[in-house]
């Protein structure tokens, strides 16, 4: 396929366990012949699921994306701890107490709503201008800040007592580490825990059943796949405009509240549709001049 088709929109893809979220946009470009592809919500390797893959003109949205919400089915198995909070990682602390299924429970309510988290070492996060994983290679560890997140639900869906293994059902704000509630527990049950296994079942606003696999990829046209821009910004008010005025904001000039019909006090972004209906871009209103100024355009 041409990129001269200049397709826009987002595949959601399932990604397979073992590959790198950058590993799935490299097949992808040799599958689709597609160059100019992004990715929204990056996964580790030993994590599957829903990842949002956005196609041409679409890859403009991947820094302002709004803060979805994202769900993970997680296994654990407590009576061991990690450097990398994961299976993957070197073993740390073993106990070989025995932890009930009401001892889970009860402290698996303390992870719950709002909480301060400590982004783990073998992570993304940037301090002092390094990725804290370069540095965790390294055999360093620094200071951290803790992070506020939101965990609206933590449940506890299988557990055995005697292998101590189970699985969590955990829906929770951009930004959060389930591996590190995972150790978090652990920690809390004075037994130390490790994840053996994520998928994430949501993100974006797709959910499993909504992706394709990277076979399936390989054999359908992308059009029957790729979804409109528009899906990841849902919640977002929506202005549509007639052709005139479709005409003048794909030339850049500055439409009034008034012509576009909405509020001069409206304090957030807004979708900009065009009269063929599709998403033009995202505006936000300038209410001292009473005018709609674009904040990033996909025409």
């Amino acid at each position: 396929m041409s990129e001269q088709t200049e397709l826009c929109g987002v595949l959601p893809v399932f990604k397979p366990e073992g590959w790198t979220s950058f590993d799935v946009i490299a097949k992808l470009r040799g599958i689709l012949h597609i160059r100019r592809l992004g990715h929204a919500g990056t996964l580790d390797p030993m994590a599957t699921g829903v990842l949002p893959v956005f196609v041409g003109k679409a890859t403009k949205a991947c820094d302002i994306l709004p803060d979805s919400d994202k769900a993970y089915e997680a296994g654990f198995r407590l009576g061991l701890s990690t450097d990398t909070q994961d299976i993957t990682g070197k073993v740390i602390t073993e106990c070989g107490d025995k932890v009930s299924e009401a001892l889970v429970l009860t402290a698996l309510e303390g992870f719950r709503g709002e909480i301060m988290q400590l982004p783990p070492m073998y992570s993304a996060v940037k301090v002092g201008g390094q990725r804290l994983y370069d540095l965790a290679r390294q055999g360093k560890e620094v200071e951290r800040e803790p992070r506020r997140i939101t965990v609206y639900k933590a449940e506890l869906t299988e557990y055995n007592e005697s292998t101590r293994e189970g699985r969590l059902y955990i829906s929770c704000s951009k930004g959060t580490y389930i591996r590190t509630i995972i150790h978090d527990l652990g920690a809390a049950l004075s037994c130390g825990g490790a994840m053996t296994s994520l998928c994430r079942v949501s993100a974006a606003g797709f959910d499993l059943e909504d992706c394709f696999t990277m076979e399936q990829l390989g054999e359908i046209p992308l059009e029957t796949a790729l979804r409109p821009l528009l899906t990841v910004f849902e919640g977002y008010t929506r202005v549509r405009l007639d052709e005139h005025c479709t005409a003048m904001y794909k030339n850049g000039v500055k439409l009034g509240c008034e012509q576009v019909g909405i509020s001069r006090s409206y304090d957030k972004d807004f979708c900009v549709i065009g009269c063929g209906g599709g998403l033009l871009g995202l505006a936000r209103v300038v209410p001292a001049e009473g005018v709609v100024r674009a904040v990033k355009n996909f025409y």
